[in-house]
Order: structure tokens, then C-alpha cells, then sequence
């Protein structure tokens, strides 16, 4: 028998402003996240019948809000520059910010940064999607989002030391595809 229940009639007084503040945290749009919190509800009751009982429903309701805040950044950034991002890499010979001081500045556009810049982006999110889920999840929150380490231990129930390997591991591996893909 699963441990825990699901009451979508309750769904808006309990969880809606729980909801609402962990997506405001990462969007930053009070009317985008009002937008995608409906759309959780939303996609919550569709797909009411894969709720297994083993998670509370506020865990499962949040596992389906971060899909739809990753659908939300992933349409925003098929639109427009995706090298608009800002990426602050690390090698093992902490050599610092060196995708940084390949984006074109910002300031001092011509049409041919722009296609620069488009094209790093697209290079990019391509090795972001070749990473396993757990390293992307984590290098797009540590690097992209810039959530500090509680912040993303907290979130994805790892430690510290955990966190760290990881986001050496998708470093090293975005490194090495950017090198094949990119430079």
C-alpha cells in the first residue's frame, strides 16, 4: 500500500505559495511563475494516475514544477542567445573564465559576434544535453543559475563533497566537448 496520498483538492492551499516561491527564486518573473506553477497543477492532474505513494505529493508535485521551470528555460533559450548565459568554467589548472573570453563582448556587437554567439550557445546546451541528468542538473545550477552549494545540496539531497565531484565531472566533460565541438 503507498505510504502517501494524493488530494488535488487541497493542492492550491497547501502547496500553491510553496510552489509559487520556489519558482519565483528561479525564474525571477512573478507572472512566468504563477504560469508555470498553474501549469504543474495542470499536468499534475494528468498525470494523476502515475502517482506511486512513495514520494509525499509536495515532493512529487516540486519533481514535476523542476521539469516544467527546465521546459521554461530550455524554450527561452531555443529563441534566443544561448551564449547569453553567463559559464564560469574551471580546469583542473585553474586557468578561470576561459568560455568567457571567448563570447564576443556584449557591448560591442556586429553581426558576425551575434552568429559567434548563437553558435557557441547552440554549442553549448549541445554538450549540456550529452552529460548524464544528474551532472547537467548540477552544472546548470552551480554555473548557470549560480545557486550557492546548501542551496543545490539541499534541492538535490547530495552533500558537499558529492556536489563537488559532480560538478568536476561535468566540467571536465564540458571542457572536452566544447574542445571537439567548439574550439
Amino acid at each position: 500500500m503507498p505510504k502517501h496520498t494524493i488530494e488535488p483538492e487541497k493542492w492550491i492551499d497547501r502547496y500553491s505559495d510553496y510552489l509559487f516561491n520556489y519558482t519565483i527564486s528561479r525564474v525571477n518573473d512573478r507572472e512566468m511563475a504563477k504560469d508555470l506553477v498553474q501549469d504543474t497543477f495542470v499536468a499534475s492532474l494528468k498525470s494523476m494516475k502515475n502517482f506511486k505513494g512513495d514520494a509525499s505529493e509536495r515532493t512529487w508535485l516540486i519533481s514535476i514544477l523542476k521539469r516544467k521551470i527546465i521546459d521554461h528555460y530550455r524554450r527561452i533559450n531555443s529563441k534566443k542567445g544561448k551564449a547569453e548565459v553567463k559559464i564560469d568554467f574551471t580546469t583542473e589548472d585553474d586557468e578561470g573564465n576561459w568560455l568567457e573570453e571567448r563570447v564576443a563582448d556584449p557591448f560591442d556587437k556586429t553581426a558576425e559576434d551575434s552568429l559567434v554567439n548563437d553558435e557557441l550557445g547552440e554549442a553549448i546546451y549541445a554538450c549540456l544535453d550529452k552529460l548524464p541528468a544528474k551532472q547537467a542538473a548540477v552544472f546548470k545550477m552551480k554555473t548557470i543559475q549560480e545557486l550557492d552549494t546548501e542551496t543545490i545540496c539541499n534541492e538535490l539531497n547530495i552533500t558537499p563533497s558529492n556536489l563537488w565531484v559532480i560538478i568536476h565531472r561535468a566540467r571536465t566533460a564540458m571542457a572536452e566537448c566544447m574542445e571537439k565541438n567548439w574550439f
